[in-house]
């Protein structure tokens, strides 16, 4: 049984954590790159940084991890405390679970990649055990025929409302989520982000807005959910 040296205790407000940089952040012609919507997420966690530390992560995941930058800064973000942390990432796009594995490995990050559907292949291995989510979805209206395609438009199409794979989605957390994890996910205006919260909140969750910004072209918040005691 692996022990996770995790001490709330010495976390500084004052120390500025490590994310990932940009030049150290591979690419790929048919993988989305980070932009507005990864720099929110990133900066979604920096905010909350104190408790993710102290939740004293032993799994932690991302659903849809492109480039790798967020996973990658999760992991920097946690690895001054939390040395026993394991992380995970899933997509459904190859080049981008090999675009993650290079992303990881240039920041000295050990990340257990896959390439699945949402998170198809690890629901039985990590059952209720993700201490941490992280999930920047499909959110773009689009026609739904474009949802699940091959290569960097299955990045951001999402169907109607954007919500296609959204929607199921929120239908693993549950299983997915350790008893006190946490789930921290980028959402559109166009999302419905507080029809959102009241599924999840009839499913047992609480939830809130953790860090929400405008851009020219769209209104973003990355909505975060707890399970309800």
């Amino acid at each position: 049984m692996k022990i996770n040296h995790c001490d709330p205790k010495v976390v500084s407000p004052e120390f500025a954590p490590k994310i990932a940089k940009m030049q150290l952040v591979s690419s790929h012609p048919e993988v989305y790159e980070p932009c507005d919507d990864s720099f929110l997420l990133v900066d979604a966690l920096l905010a909350d940084r104190s408790n993710l530390i102290n939740q004293n992560p032993k799994f932690c995941l991302e659903i849809g991890c492109g480039s790798g930058y967020v996973i990658t800064s999760l992991a920097l973000i946690l690895s001054e405390y939390c040395s026993s942390t394991q992380f995970f990432a899933t997509d459904i796009n190859l080049h981008a679970t090999q675009t993650t594995l290079q992303t990881s490995a240039n920041h000295g990050v050990h990340c257990e990649v896959a390439v699945t559907d949402i998170a198809l292949c690890l629901q039985k291995r990590l059952w209720k055990s993700i201490d941490v989510l992280v999930v920047n979805p499909p959110y773009v209206p689009t026609p739904e025929d474009e949802v699940g395609a091959v290569g960097i438009v299955s990045s951001w199409a999402g169907g109607f409302k954007g919500r296609m794979v959204i929607d199921r989605i929120l239908d693993v957390i549950d299983e997915l989520l350790s008893s006190n994890g946490l789930t921290y996910m980028v959402l559109l205006s166009e999302n419905d982000p507080l029809e959102i919260s009241q599924v999840m909140r009839e499913r047992g969750f609480g939830s809130r807005i953790a860090l929400q910004r405008s851009t020219e072209e769209e209104r973003l918040c990355v909505i975060k959910f707890w399970r309800e005691k």
